[in-house]
């Protein structure tokens, strides 16, 4: 089996990534399967359990077979997008079916066979720390081009400017995408690496990227369909975090 696991930390673009991807019709159809306290409809809508224990090998074997197939979409291609934070709870329910490796990597490859590691990762560290302050605040994640609301996952609130809250975010991001750097190097990996800033501006060269590494030809006319988040308010916070950090 062939796959990809999208190695992503919050408002890196790994959603819009994820609905370029499925879009493709041939890469799968990419989503957080292996997300800590995930929705228990979510796990219905992609065939795994709702409830077992953790610690059966044969639940575990059922989580990861829902998890493959929803992932591939009915292409031949799994896909996964994986935050920093799931990857040693997702290690330990493979080990669990396959106990005995001595790696994440090895877990991962046997559970999911040859697999492509992508890096999504983001330059500007503070506007990301400040995305994701705002959309917790307002409950909005993402729109559509025309501002049109796509995913809220709470009741609408104005959002609050806080230095300290968007100062432990910009440090829990940079020990993340940290951690990631250092897991590929401790498990021999060099991952294909997507920056936020490229994928926001040219998602069609990104998408090809990965496509050609996949082995399978790139859609000719891609269309993103998210917009962004970041306002007048956003640069507003930049500027001021900025002043007070004393940058």
């Amino acid at each position: 089996m062939k796959s990809y696991i999208l190695c992503a930390t919050p408002r890196t673009g790994s959603t819009l990534l994820c609905d370029l991807l499925a879009a493709t019709k041939q890469c799968g159809a990419p989503d957080s399967f292996f997300m800590a306290n995930v929705d228990p409809h979510w796990r219905k809508v992609w065939g795994m359990p709702t409830e077992g224990d953790p610690a059966d090998p044969a639940y575990c074997a059922a989580m990861l077979l829902g998890a493959v197939t929803a992932g591939k979409g009915g292409t031949d291609i799994f896909g996964l997008r994986l935050m920093q934070s799931d990857l040693p709870a997702l290690s330990a329910l493979i080990g669990r079916v396959n106990p005995g490796l001595g790696s994440d990597r090895a877990r991962l490859e046997a559970a999911f066979g040859e697999v492509l590691y992508i890096h999504l990762s983001r330059v500007d560290k503070l506007a990301q720390a400040i995305s994701l302050v705002k959309a917790q605040q307002t409950g909005l994640w993402h729109i559509a081009p025309d501002g049109t609301e796509v995913e809220r996952l709470a009741p609408p609130a104005d959002p609050v400017y806080d230095f300290d809250r968007i100062a432990r975010q910009l440090e829990e991001l940079d020990a993340y995408d940290a951690a990631w750097t250092d897991w590929f190097a401790a498990n021999g990996i060099a991952p294909l690496t997507v920056g936020y800033e490229s994928l926001a501006a040219k998602p069609e060269e990104q998408l090809a990227r990965i496509c050609a590494r996949l082995g399978v030809p790139a859609p000719e006319d891609v269309k993103a369909n998210l917009g962004k988040l970041a306002d007048a308010i956003s640069r507003d916070w930049i500027d001021r975090f900025r002043k007070e950090a004393g940058r």
